[in-house]
C-alpha cells in the first residue's frame, strides 16, 4: 500500500498570493502526485464526477457525468477508467475530450495529453474528492451515447463535507435539446440559476494545473447581477473553508473559469465559461454586504442544454453549515447594503427587562447620535456582535454550523417611540432569545457596559394614520408586533383594529404590552394558544390580560375572523407560515407587511 505524501506539490504563485492576501498561516500544500487508496474506494463509490477541461482559447468548460456507483473506477494508482452515458451532442467538456471518438475508433494521447480535472462527488453521504490529470484515450459511440475516458492522475485531495446539500442520485438517459448558446441567458436559465443550491466550477493555473471544484449553499446564493446580450454577470460568496484557495489562487494567475450549473429535477444543464474577478473585503461588501470574499463572474460563452444529463436527483437534508441568502446591494431585501463601516459609533446597553423566558426589551445608549441619524418609528438598528462573539477561524464546527460563516451583524426592530419616554440618544429592542447574539444580550448584566457598533437605522414598515374615522387593521403574530408598539405613541389607537397570535408563553410580552399602552387592549383580538400559565407570575399577567377588556380566543386565528370590510390596505407583522395564510385570507387586498427578512 502506498504511503501518503502530502507537502511534495508546492503551492503556485496564485495560491501563495491568496494566502498573503487573507492572512493563512503558511502549511504544506495536502495534495498528493498520485490516487492514494482512500481517493481511489472515493471514486468507485461516488454516483456523479464533475470533470472539466480547457478550449482551444484556454476557456476552461465543466460537466457533471455519472448516474450511479462504479461508472468510474481506478485502473491503477495512477489511472481512473470512466463508462457512462453522456450528452454526445451538446456536452463541452464531452465534445472537447471526446471530438471525432466516434464508434469508428478510439483517439489516444500520452500522460501530455490534454488536461482533465475532477471531482468525485457523493451528495447523499456529503463526499468529495478531487482528482487533476491528462487525458490518456478517449471514445464515444455515436449510437448509444456511451462514452469512455481515461485519465492519468497527477494530483489527488480529499475535501470536507460543508456545504454539500444531499440528493440522492438515479440514473437517467439524456435527451439534450439545446435552447441557446447565447452569454445572454433565456428566462429558464436565469431561473434555474436563481434557485440552484450548488455550482460545479473549473479554473485553472495556465496550462500547467486545473480544478475542479464545489460550491453550494442555500437556494439563490448565486446573484445575477445583469444579463445583456454581451454576456450576463453572476456573483456569489466565498464561505468559510479549507483555506486552500486552489480555485481562487487558479482566478488569481488565469482569471477564466468554467461552470456547470445542474438540474436534478429535470437533468437541465447550464454551461458557462467566462471571466472572473475574485473581491476581498470592503469590495466584496460592496457587491454582495455581510460577505468578505466573493467571484464575480462576466459569462463569454454558455449553452443551456435540455436533458443533458445522465442522472436525476432526490433532495435530501440542506448542509447545516449553509448560512443565509446573502443579497446584491442593489436588491432592495438587503437594507443592510446602506450602513457604513464608521466603528466610532456605538451603542451601550444600559438596561435590560426580561419579559418571558424567551422575550427581552434591552434599552441602549448612542454614543454619538449626531453621526448615526434619528430613526423613525417602525425601523429597526443593526449591530455589529463581531467583537464580542467571534472567536476566529475553524475549519470545521458541528456543535455550531453556521457560527464559521457568521458576520456577528445582528438587525433588530426598534420598539421605541424617538424621544417618547427616553432620552434622545436612547432606544429599546424587544427580543426572542435565539441564537448566540441575543443569548449574548441575555446573560450580559446591564451594569457591565456592553457597547457594540451600531452601523446604523432602516426600514419602511409604517402604519398610515388617516385620521377621520379611517380604521387601520392589523395582524400581528408573536413578537412580530414590535414594529406595531414602536408606532402606537404616534397614532389614535382608537381607530386601531389589532388581531394578534401569541403563544400562552409569551403572555408576559402581552401583559407589558398592555401595561405601557393602556389603551390598547380595547383595540385588540388576542388569539392565545398553549396551556394557561401555571407558574405565580403568569398566571397573574394573565389574568390581568383578561381584565383588561381585550377580546380573547383560545385558538389559532382564522379566516372567518378577518372582517374584510374593515378597509382595502391591512397590515401585517409576523412569521412567513402565518404570512402564507393571511395573504390567502385577503386575497385581493393590499397587505403591508413587514417579515424581517434583513
Amino acid at each position: 500500500m502506498a504511503t501518503i505524501v502530502a507537502g511534495t506539490l508546492p503551492w503556485h504563485d496564485g495560491e501563495r498570493k491568496m494566502h498573503t492576501l487573507l492572512r493563512v498561516p503558511v502549511k504544506p500544500n495536502p495534495n498528493v502526485p498520485y490516487l492514494y487508496p482512500g481517493a481511489a474506494f472515493q471514486v468507485q463509490r461516488s454516483p456523479l464526477m464533475a470533470l472539466s477541461t480547457i478550449d482551444q482559447e484556454g476557456r476552461p468548460w465543466a460537466t457533471v457525468w455519472g448516474g450511479e456507483a462504479g461508472f468510474a473506477a481506478p485502473a491503477s494508482q495512477s489511472t481512473v477508467d470512466i463508462k457512462t452515458p453522456v450528452d454526445s451532442r451538446y456536452d463541452p467538456v464531452a465534445e472537447l475530450l471526446l471530438r471525432g471518438s466516434t464508434n469508428e475508433g478510439s483517439v489516444c494521447a500520452e500522460t501530455a495529453g490534454p488536461p482533465v480535472s475532477g471531482l468525485a462527488i457523493d451528495l447523499e453521504n456529503r463526499k468529495r474528492t478531487k482528482l487533476y490529470g491528462r487525458k490518456i484515450t478517449g471514445s464515444l459511440d455515436a449510437d448509444s451515447g456511451m462514452a469512455h475516458l481515461s485519465v492519468f492522475i497527477q494530483g489527488c485531495l480529499g475535501n470536507c463535507p460543508k456545504y454539500l446539500n444531499k440528493k440522492k442520485i438515479i440514473p437517467a438517459l439524456p435527451g439534450p435539446k439545446l435552447i441557446t448558446d447565447d452569454p445572454q441567458l433565456p428566462p429558464a436559465a436565469v431561473e434555474l440559476l436563481g434557485r440552484a443550491d450548488c455550482l460545479f466550477v473549473a479554473s485553472t493555473h495556465g496550462t500547467e494545473d486545473m480544478d475542479t471544484n464545489f460550491r453550494g449553499g442555500p437556494p439563490g446564493f448565486v446573484r445575477l447581477m445583469s444579463n445583456e446580450p454581451n454576456g450576463s454577470v453572476f456573483v456569489y460568496p466565498e464561505y468559510s473553508g479549507n483555506r486552500l484557495y486552489q480555485t481562487l489562487g487558479n482566478f488569481q494567475t488565469t482569471p477564466l473559469a468554467g461552470y456547470v450549473f445542474p438540474d436534478f429535477d429535470t437533468g437541465d444543464a447550464l454551461y458557462l465559461t467566462g471571466r472572473t474577478q475574485v473581491l476581498i473585503g470592503k469590495d466584496a461588501a460592496a457587491l454582495l454586504p455581510r460577505s468578505n470574499l466573493a467571484v464575480k463572474v462576466t459569462v463569454t460563452s454558455a449553452r443551456f442544454v435540455e436533458k443533458s444529463l445522465a442522472f436525476r436527483g432526490i433532495a435530501g437534508a440542506p448542509s447545516p453549515y449553509n448560512p443565509s441568502v446573502r443579497y446584491l446591494a442593489t436588491e432592495r431585501v438587503n437594507r443592510v447594503a446602506q450602513f457604513n463601516d464608521d466603528v466610532s459609533v456605538t451603542a451601550t446597553m444600559i438596561a435590560k427587562k426580561i419579559l418571558t423566558p424567551t422575550i427581552g426589551l434591552f434599552r441602549f445608549r448612542i454614543s454619538d447620535p449626531s453621526k448615526i441619524g434619528t430613526w423613525a418609528p417602525g425601523q429597526y438598528a443593526t449591530f455589529s456582535f463581531q467583537e464580542e462573539l467571534d472567536l476566529g477561524y475553524s475549519h470545521m464546527l458541528d456543535d455550531d454550523p453556521l457560527s464559521l460563516n457568521d458576520d456577528y451583524i445582528r438587525t433588530f426592530t426598534i420598539s421605541s417611540y424617538p424621544g417618547h419616554g427616553l432620552p434622545a440618544d436612547e432606544f429599546e429592542i424587544t427580543v426572542r432569545k435565539h441564537g448566540n447574539a441575543t443569548s449574548h444580550l441575555f446573560r450580559t448584566n446591564e451594569r457591565a457596559g456592553l457597547e457594540v457598533p451600531l452601523k446604523g437605522f432602516g426600514g419602511e414598515f409604517r402604519l398610515d394614520d388617516q385620521g377621520g374615522d379611517c380604521i387601520t387593521p392589523v395582524i400581528a403574530g408573536g413578537i412580530g408586533i414590535t414594529p406595531i408598539i414602536a408606532q402606537l405613541p404616534g397614532i389614535d389607537i382608537s381607530r386601531l383594529h389589532l388581531l394578534w397570535s401569541v403563544s400562552m408563553t409569551d403572555v408576559g410580552l402581552v401583559f407589558d404590552t398592555f401595561q405601557r399602552f393602556p389603551q390598547l387592549p380595547s383595540s385588540t383580538t388576542l388569539f392565545l394558544t398553549g396551556s394557561k400559565p401555571e407558574d405565580d407570575q403568569g398566571s397573574q399577567q394573565f389574568e390581568a390580560i383578561i381584565s383588561s377588556g381585550a377580546r380573547m380566543e383560545h385558538r389559532r386565528m382564522e379566516a372567518q375572523d378577518l372582517d374584510t370590510s374593515l378597509g382595502d390596505a391591512w397590515y401585517f407583522c409576523g412569521s412567513p407560515s402565518l404570512k402564507g395564510s393571511v395573504m390567502t385570507w385577503l386575497a385581493g387586498k393590499r397587505v403591508i407587511y413587514e417579515d424581517f427578512a434583513y
